[in-house]
């Protein structure tokens, strides 16, 4: 670049006031000094381009938070120095946002200190209220300042700029999908749905951990039941007794009003599922005499004699009953999942 474009071969443009020993006077401003930007447009483009590669660096970094939000695991650790073991996907996103949303600050900081006007103009003190005279001027530096910007002119860098604003809030679109695994038809069947009527699975009391036969249940008392191979150390325990978990029910014969409920059932074993059809509470309290069993949450009230019919409450329907049997060795088994799904109802429910 030849010495004719350099700031300092330009004349510098200011205004001082004389303070004559008064600390508190109008200082004035600095001598104005040109950039190379403003006096050179090779200078001018070459920051266009910078300013634009920020930008494309932006859109080109969401793109790859998208990416990484689909391709690694959740469960995927990596070793990074010198963070050490850290999530695969969090590093990938923290990363890949951080550049993003960096490269659009930069870049708009890089345009407003190279192509941006950047005279000094002193403004006088106003009254708070605007009157008509302000409001034009204040319209008239905004206009002025969009010309002096060069967001009309410069349509590479207005252009960039759009793509990664607009393309930076997709991230955040796409962390809505945080929000819970796609159900699929998770929500329809527990792990009951494994037992059919040639291999059964027979229901485990939840205090003994043992197989349960009639004889272990009498007239008026509340048990609760697993499936057979559910055990507590398991890592998904908690997810799948939410679903599985039975509470069983002896009613006597005479007392059942529900005839499709009782051929459910084994000579007046009713099972259950323990999950209210509200919000997904533990039921856990019976009345003996009435057949009752209350959530204790809400109060959603169901009768065990008639097929857990909600008779008092917010719950939306009864409790899925299980179709219980027993086998050659005389103890409580399942043949089959629940006939409705489990717990609250939800969109795709039938």
């Amino acid at each position: 670049m030849s010495d004719e474009k350099l700031p300092e071969s330009y004349g510098s443009e200011g205004h001082e006031v004389a303070t004559h020993g008064d600390p508190f006077a109008d200082p004035g401003l600095p001598a104005h000094e040109p950039r190379r930007t403003d006096i050179d447009e090779r200078a001018a483009k070459r920051a266009e381009r910078q300013v634009s590669l920020l930008f494309i660096v932006s859109m080109l970094a969401t793109i790859g938070f998208i990416a990484s939000y689909v391709i690694f695991d959740i469960d995927k650790i990596i070793y990074v120095f010198p963070l050490g073991h850290i999530s695969a996907l969090n590093f990938a996103l923290g990363m890949t946002l951080g550049v993003a949303l960096f490269c659009i600050g930069a870049g708009a900081v890089h345009w407003a200190r190279t192509l941006m006007s950047d005279h000094e103009i002193p403004a006088e003190r106003h009254a708070i209220e605007a009157d008509d005279e302000l409001r034009a001027d204040v319209i008239e530096q905004f206009r002025t300042g969009a010309a002096e910007s060069g967001f009309g002119r410069r349509k590479m860098l207005r252009n960039t700029l759009i793509g990664s604003m607009a393309l930076v809030p997709l991230s955040g679109v796409v962390l809505l999908r945080d929000l819970g695994p796609l159900p699929e038809d998770k929500l329809q069947h527990t792990g009951w749905i494994e037992a059919t009527p040639a291999r059964p699975i027979p229901l485990i009391n939840m205090n003994t951990n043992e197989p349960m036969k009639p004889e272990d249940i009498v007239v008026g008392s509340l048990t609760f039941a697993k499936p057979e191979g559910l055990e507590e150390d398991q890592e998904f325990f908690q997810q799948q007794i939410a679903k599985d978990a039975l509470m069983l029910v002896r009613i006597a014969p005479e007392d059942l009003k529900d005839k499709s409920s009782a051929e459910l059932g084994f000579e007046g074993i009713l099972a259950y599922s323990k999950i209210c059809t509200h919000v997904g509470c533990p039921i856990s309290l019976y009345e003996q005499q009435t057949h009752h069993a209350l959530c204790p949450c809400h109060q959603s009230t169901f009768d065990l004699a008639d097929g857990a019919r909600v008779i008092f409450g917010p719950a939306g329907h009864p409790l899925p009953q299980l179709k219980i049997t027993t086998d050659e060795k005389g103890f409580l088994v399942a043949t089959g999942d629940f006939e409705e799904p489990v717990g609250p109802s939800f969109w795709e429910r039938a």
